[in-house]
């Protein structure tokens, strides 16, 4: 039987109605509140730092988004329900006993109730998820030409970058909003009728199957509209596996496919809305069904086919042109092209002797201290008072001397370390008002020390030394993690602790006033502290410093920046300044390799927690563009380009006009210190490993890939060998450059198959070096030398004399230096007393060269300990992985020998052979396998016999070593290995 659903509820009392909207009003204010505050706080910061427009366009960009996304899908949505509420049945078909019923009452109740609230729920979601894309949009809007087109559309890369990401996006959103939409009616035609499961006659009312029909029909409308835009998608396209872009089945059988699915989807649409108005379900049952038939047959069958059938038979002839086209790509992307990279053939062999490399610019200069081992070196002999403190890592930077050179530095800023105030100095009163800023530049020259210790040149509040600072205080800092409270009613009370007899009042410009009411009511509740409201100590003169880290200073001023993790301080023209290298980044270079950021820099400083990693982006283009200073006292950010080139910094200059200042306003006392960035360099070398060849076929092989070496030094750790800064005399160079420098191993082997530098003095800066070496060399890489200077007797009698004594040892950084006569490797080695307050000293220099090792308590101690002993081979070691030498390997005492840790490659859950011939016999059958897939040129076979072929490798070496894995397995094996 039919019956009409009952209406109407109970109505509320005043009393009720009174209480529910003077809590929602306290409710409404205390966001409102809240709110307020947080704009206030940013608003007078950018205003402190004097870039208010980033703060007013990012938050006017932001509100118009959301009002037109919160309008659009709250408009759709509220539309939609309201017609399918008024085109519901006025009679429910039903029985007597329907579970709808209760639902239906509240609803029928108050129906535009139900539709705004609901209206307004998804326009708040979808108003907040619109003002989240004000990058892309303002991009859009000011989108720039790269150049270069692509080479299978021939579009601009611009509208890859800057145009299609708006596209997909509103594309992607219309796609939701109408889903959500169908979603709605559907549940209220159902509710009141207009859909039935079950009973006589129609299942569906004519009403819900217009409505219905044609929210459907728009949203295959805009798939179809979509499809065409898929296309564009299939040069990121990573079907191709170890290349990205478009393959050659996404060419022939994907591109076809997504013009045809989207004609397909344009006739369906136009058969739903047909459909709808012929009252009729049959049209667009049977257009929804040609849709998914031709999607699965179209889009999915058919390239699957054309993949296993055509291409993977014949990968090698059928995909190179297109790994063409990604190599080309991802050098341009990445700044590895032919313009930036310079390969040089390198000779491994040679009969020099390590004594004549004595008195040459690169060991003269060779970098004897380590920066991420000093730190409590520096704050034991340094520290002055237990509230200063370093940062965890130091930096490295050079100066000129007086005789017209430079040198190499070891900085480090004393800065405030409030955790180290002990329990009777912390109060709100002291780690605000009273200790607020760090005092003082330390600098040791990078090659020498002094019974073990660096030798601080400039070391104290008042000694300028060798690098004047005419303002020492240090007000925005690395450990600078908190707010400070500074300024003073008159000149005379001075409440600020600068030096065991002074004190000081801040007089800078950085800043945000907080002396009136309502600037200390807004910080009280920003950090929850009532002391700003009841304190006596703050008056009309006092500021408040804040967001006081250089590099997340950076970030709020330039947002649109990916900010490089190791800022570094500088002394320039007498004051000190935080150097921050910031990125610009895309992510739609079309066949351009996407490389996630927090993979590619990982090394075994960031594995290991001492160094801070970088974001978890991916990016498929970037560029060092900007160059930012930090006033360690005024806290100033100033940015400058230095890269007019790049088209996402000129669209960023459009959205920020004035942001950055040109790169002829860099001074040369600036220029003199900037470095190339790691963050960068440690993307590009990872590329180089693949990206160094020029024949796709080669490629498509995996012939000649290179490999960044594992850290040998860091125990407990499997992570790549961080990069070095050094004072590096390249052959063929007149002077010595400050460098950037890696070395490179061949592929899953341990020998050296390259040294990448990059030059960073003004004269070259970003120029890239790539010494090459043979590809059958037998230099040794950065583990196998570890495991040489380990494998030498003395050096096991040292350590376990020391173990004995509870003396730690620590290894620093096995830095590689090329040299006109060969590659000289140097370690140096500290000890660590058993004192808890001990801190590391260098006491020896380890050094090979030429297969000569020496050690030494300086490095020319070293060389002519190396130049007496005989040569080292490393040979077939026994069966725990440690190789042996052969020859003299007797040195001077006081060696120690570097504990290693398997670091051959990654580890694996899979258990390992039992025996090395078990573990060799595998190596062999997965490398047949391998050769029997590059014959047949099957593409997927190929890449999982590698995977097969690298694993076995893998367990082979953590079963035997490196070094009697390099002497026993077949030429076949390492030339398929990329060796």
């Amino acid at each position: 039987m039919a019956q009409r659903p009952p209406i109407g509820m109970p109505a509320m009392s005043k009393r009720a109605k009174r209480v529910l909207i003077t809590l929602g009003a306290l409710v409404v204010l205390a966001v409102l509140w809240f709110q307020f505050v947080n704009i206030y706080f940013d608003w007078a910061w950018f205003g402190e730092v004097g870039y208010r427009n980033v703060f007013t366009t990012q938050l006017i960009t932001r509100i118009i988004l959301f009002l037109i996304g919160a309008l659009v899908a709250g408009g759709l949505v509220l539309g939609s329900l309201l017609i399918a509420f008024r085109s519901r049945p006025v009679f429910v078909p039903g029985n007597e006993v329907d579970p709808l019923a209760p639902y239906r009452t509240v609803v029928t109740a108050r129906p535009k109730l139900f539709s705004f609230a609901i209206a307004i729920v998804i326009a708040l979601v979808c108003g907040l998820s619109a003002q989240g894309e004000w990058e892309t949009v303002q991009l859009w809007l000011n989108a720039q030409s790269f150049g270069t087109v692509d080479p299978q559309f021939g579009h601009d890369v611009g509208f890859y970058v800057f145009s299609l990401p708006l596209w997909e996006m509103l594309l992607g959103w219309l796609l939701v909003l109408t889903g959500i939409s169908f979603v709605l009616v559907l549940v209220v035609q159902y509710l009141f009728g207009g859909i039935r499961v079950s009973g006589p006659g129609r299942k569906i009312s004519a009403a819900a199957t217009l409505q219905l029909s044609l929210l459907v029909g728009f949203f295959v409308l805009v798939k179809a509209v979509r499809y065409w835009f898929d296309r564009y998608d299939l040069l990121f396209s990573n079907r191709g596996g170890s290349f990205t872009g478009a393959s050659y089945t996404d060419i022939n059988a994907v591109l076809p496919a997504k013009i045809i699915l989207m004609c397909i989807a344009a006739i369906c649409a136009v058969g739903f809305v047909v459909g709808a108005f012929l009252r009729s379900v049959r049209l667009p049952a049977i257009a929804l069904a040609l849709l998914v038939l031709s999607s699965v047959l179209i889009g999915g069958i058919w390239p699957l086919v054309l993949q296993q059938v055509v291409v993977n038979p014949n990968a090698i002839s059928r995909e190179p042109p297109y790994i063409a086209r990604s190599i080309a790509a991802t050098q341009a992307a990445y700044g590895l092209g032919d313009d930036k990279v310079t390969y040089v053939e390198y000779p491994d062999e040679n009969a020099a002797s390590p004594r004549d490399l004595l008195g040459t610019q690169t060991v003269n200069n060779a970098r004897l201290l380590d920066p991420n081992i000093l730190s409590d070196t520096f704050t034991q002999r340094q520290q002055q008072q237990n509230f200063y403190g370093f940062a965890e890592q130091l930096t490295i930077d050079r100066y000129p001397t007086e005789d017209g050179g430079v040198q190499d530095y070891i900085v480090a800023l004393r800065e405030l370390n409030v955790d180290g105030l002990q329990a009777e100095q912390k109060n709100w009163i002291n780690e605000h008002l009273v200790y607020t800023h760090g005092n003082g530049l330390v600098a040791a020259p990078a090659n020498s020390v002094v019974d073990g210790y660096p030798a601080f040149t400039v070391s104290d509040l008042n000694n300028k030394g060798a690098i004047p600072v005419d303002e020492p205080r240090i007000y925005y800092g690395q450990l600078a993690t908190d707010y400070a409270i500074v300024g003073s009613e008159s000149a005379d009370v001075q409440r600020e602790y600068d030096t065991p007899t002074t004190n000081f009042t801040y007089t800078g410009k950085g800043g945000v006033g907080v002396g009136n009411l309502l600037d200390r009511l807004i910080f009280a509740t920003h950090y929850g502290e009532a002391n700003f409201l009841f304190s006596s100590e703050i008056n009309g003169n006092s500021k408040i410093l804040y967001y006081r880290d250089p590099a997340e200073r950076v970030q709020k001023a330039a947002p649109f920046l990916t900010i490089d993790t190791k800022p570094y301080p500088a002394a320039v023209n007498g004051r000190i300044v935080w150097i921050v290298d910031g990125y610009t980044t895309a992510q739609h270079y079309p066949y351009s390799r996407e490389v996630t950021l927090s993979d590619a820099t990982n090394n075994s400083q960031s594995a290991s927690g001492q160094a801070q990693g970088q974001v978890n982006e991916q990016v498929s283009y970037i560029r060092n563009s900007v160059k930012a200073t930090v006033d360690a006292y005024d806290g100033t950010v100033t940015l400058y380009s230095v890269d007019d080139t790049d088209p996402v910094l000129k669209a960023w200059e459009g959205v920020f006009p004035g942001l950055i200042k040109p790169s002829t306003d860099v001074t040369p006392e600036l220029r003199d210190h900037f470095r190339y960035p790691q963050d960068l360099f440690e993307v590009q070398r990872s590329l180089l490993t693949q990206y160094h060849l020029e024949s796709a076929v080669d490629f498509f092989q995996n012939s000649n890939f290179w490999r960044v070496p594992d850290d040998p030094t860091e125990s407990g750790v499997t992570a790549a060998q961080p990069p070095y800064y050094q004072q590096v005399q390249l052959p063929g160079q007149a002077d010595s450059s400050f460098q950037l420098t890696s070395a490179l191993t061949g592929f899953y082997r341990q020998f050296l198959q390259a040294y990448v530098s990059v030059d960073s003095d003004p004269e070259n800066y970003g120029k890239i070096t790539v010494l090459q070496l043979n590809t059958e060399t037998t230099t040794p890489g950065p583990l196998l030398i570890q495991q040489t200077f380990a494998a030498t007797e003395s050096f096991s009698n040292f350590i376990t004399t020391r173990q004995n004594q509870g003396t730690q040892v620590i290894y620093g950084n096995l830095l590689t230096l090329p040299t006109s006569e060969g590659l000289l490797y140097v370690e140096p080695l500290y000890l660590r007393g058993v004192s808890t307050s001990a801190a590391p000293q260098l006491n020896k220099v380890v050094v090979w060269f030429n297969k000569r090792v020496g050690i030494g308590d300086t490095l020319t101690e070293a060389l002519e300990s190396a130049a007496a002993s005989a040569p080292v081979e490393v040979v077939e070691p026994p069966g725990d992985g440690t190789p042996t030498v052969s020859g003299s390997a007797s040195i001077s005492s006081g060696s120690v020998p570097p504990t290693t840790t398997d670091t051959t490659g990654p580890t694996s859950s899979e258990p390992l052979p039992s025996n090395a011939a078990e573990a060799l016999a595998v190596v062999e059958q997965a490398n047949q396998r391998l050769e029997d897939a590059k014959s047949s040129g099957n593409l997927v076979a190929i890449a999982e016999a590698t995977d097969d072929l690298s694993q076995a490798v893998d367990n082979y070496i953590r079963l035997v070593g490196p070094a009697t894995a390099s002497s026993t397995l077949p030429p076949s094996v390492t030339s398929s290995s990329g060796g």
